[in-house]
């Protein structure tokens, strides 16, 4: 193996121990908020940094490879990487602003959290987990089979606050508690959002072929002309 290829294998390697540690974070996040765990809630909070350090790690260890020009598929690997590690380490703070919510919770009298947000945690850490080993797999057709969930996910959340609404209409004294928890639902949403952007990386890597905002208009296209 030469010093580029193991250089590109630390590179994978790093991703995967972010990846740990960035599921990891949003598992915890949510225990705090169903256990009522002030200690858990903190320590997510100061994982946080282990993930902005490997943000930077990455960064750096991407720019040495692309100082060494590489072929272009070694191009797109270090590119998605880079795009990769950001959402991970964006995934990070969605675990933090979870942690603070439990902790705002806990000064509270207990409101019984809804069953989804466990639920959608356990979603959202499946997609992450499966959209990294699908990069280190070159399984794309695992990765597009991913994109699709990120709708369950988006259906959840949007479930989830039509119940707490409901709560708050029924009793007005529910209401910080409520919106505490449909933060937390949002935040477990975008993480769903991130490992859909990392599954769609996935697809460009090994196919060359770029799938993001397929569903949506181009930029190209031009305005319908008014109605008469």
């Amino acid at each position: 193996m030469t010093h580029f290829e193991t250089s590109i294998d630390g590179l994978r390697q790093r991703l995967l121990t972010m990846a740990s540690y960035a599921a990891q974070s949003i598992r915890t996040a949510v225990r705090a908020v169903v256990e009522r765990d002030d200690e858990l809630g903190r320590k997510v909070e100061e994982d946080d940094s282990l993930l902005d350090e490997l943000e930077k790690v990455i960064d750096e260890l991407a720019i040495q490879l692309l100082l060494r020009a590489p072929l272009a598929r070694d191009l797109r690997l270090i590119m998605v990487a880079t795009k990769v590690s950001h959402d991970l380490e964006r995934v990070g703070d969605e675990a933090t602003a979870i942690a603070r919510r439990a902790q705002d919770l806990n000064r509270e009298p207990q409101l019984k959290a809804p069953i989804e947000l466990p639920r959608m945690a356990s979603m959202v850490t499946e997609m992450l987990a499966e959209s990294l080993d699908a990069f280190i797999t070159g399984d794309c057709t695992r990765a597009r089979a991913i994109i699709p969930r990120d709708k369950q996910v988006d259906a959840l959340n949007k479930q989830l606050h039509r119940e707490l609404t409901a709560l708050i209409v029924q009793s007005p004294d529910n209401t910080n508690r409520c919106l505490n928890l449909m933060a937390i639902s949002k935040r477990l949403e975008r993480v769903g959002d991130h490992a859909k952007n990392i599954a769609e990386e996935v697809v460009y890597l090994h196919e060359a072929t770029d799938i993001r905002h397929t569903q949506r208009v181009s930029i190209d296209t031009p305005p319908a002309a008014p109605t008469s």
